[in-house]
């Protein structure tokens, strides 16, 4: 049942007619001639059921031509907001539009009432979120502009959504159980973060379906002094041969402290990390990482966005945005690979 309180939404619209709301918007859109039957059947029940109608104002700026998006990111630092931005900017210049990029503090709720008011103004064709909005506000922004919530960063600028894919690390640790190694370590980054519990739930996982033994999740922050002790105060026997470690920085600590006890990388004990961090190529032996592709992870929330305001259906993505970058920490046969395609 509808809130009488308030004006009826094509959200609720869909409820009740039992479709999405991107169904009802091309309904609206297009007067019902692009709605097969009984789909357009039964939304012309809903609207007359809860009396909905359309606000005009909201409509006339739907249909007004700008040539420009909007993309919110909560107020932070993230390096990765600034490829995403770019790979979004790149998509939406090639469909004709131009990108203003909005970066906001405050809550949840002050940043949903200032895309609300963004709507509103009539000068955007469309809203792209980085960031989560309050629902009720998420409903009344779509009424006037089309917008797509692809959330990757919460209030904190932590990494969420499609960034906490953590798969790569089932992907490591599958090739090095190939090669016989058969004690593993995580050392974990903050379980504040989704990216640092998520990779920490695959490695658990994934340790527990190909029968392997860990030593344990140690760490549980994102400072290297924390993974540097954890490692120094792994028991000696039996020996761990594989560190899998939350982010680039805790692997360089993790490998440092390998090397104090005396224990050679990869030889030993081989060590990967994620991030792909530039420095990472030039430690000793470079290290294994997970390049995560920031710029695609943009271009797909602006094609999703792109496909809402020409009612289009968004294309489907299987291949994940992380791709390991293998190195010598985890190979010591890779060594000699890089030396004989590196002489003159």
């Amino acid at each position: 049942m509808t809130d009488t309180a308030r004006r009826p939404t094509i959200y609720d619209i869909a409820d009740t007619a039992g479709v999405s709301h991107m169904t009802v918007s091309r309904y609206l859109r297009f007067d019902g001639e692009r709605t097969r039957e009984p789909t357009r059947a039964r939304i012309k029940a809903a609207i007359e059921t809860l009396d909905y109608r359309p606000n005009l104002a909201a409509r006339a700026m739907r249909t007004t031509r700008t040539g420009r998006l909007a993309i919110l990111l909560p107020f932070g630092t993230a390096a990765s907001s600034v490829h995403m931005l770019a790979g979004a900017t790149e998509e939406a210049r090639r469909a004709g539009y131009q990108i203003d990029a909005m970066i906001l503090d405050g809550s949840t709720a002050e940043r949903s009432t200032r895309m609300l008011e963004l709507a509103e103004a009539g000068l955007f064709e469309g809203l792209l979120a980085l960031t989560y909005l309050a629902s009720d506000r998420q409903e009344q922004i779509a009424s006037r502009v089309p917008v797509v919530v692809g959330a990757e960063y919460d209030d904190e600028m932590r990494g969420i959504g499609d960034l906490a894919d953590a798969s790569p690390v089932a992907e490591i640790i599958e090739r090095l159980a190939d090669r016989g190694h058969r004690r593993f370590v995580h050392v974990a980054g903050d379980p504040a973060h989704t990216t640092a519990r998520s990779r920490a739930e695959v490695y658990s996982a994934t340790i527990a379906r190909l029968g392997l033994e860990s030593a344990g999740v140690i760490g549980g922050d994102w400072l290297g002094r924390t993974a540097h002790q954890a490692v120094l105060e792994l028991p000696d026997k039996p020996q761990i041969t594989a560190i899998i470690a939350a982010n680039d920085d805790l692997a360089a600590a993790a490998m440092h402290a390998a090397l104090e006890r005396g224990w050679r990388v990869p030889e030993d004990v081989c060590i990967a990390g994620w991030d792909n961090n530039g420095v990472g190529e030039w430690t000793t032996p470079p290290l294994t990482s997970v390049k995560v592709d920031y710029e695609e992870l943009g271009r797909r929330a602006m094609t999703q966005l792109l496909a809402t305001i020409h009612d289009e259906i968004a294309p489907t993505y299987s291949s994940p945005i992380g791709e390991i970058v293998w190195r010598e920490s985890t190979d010591a046969d890779a060594k000699q690979f890089r030396r004989a395609i590196n002489r003159p």
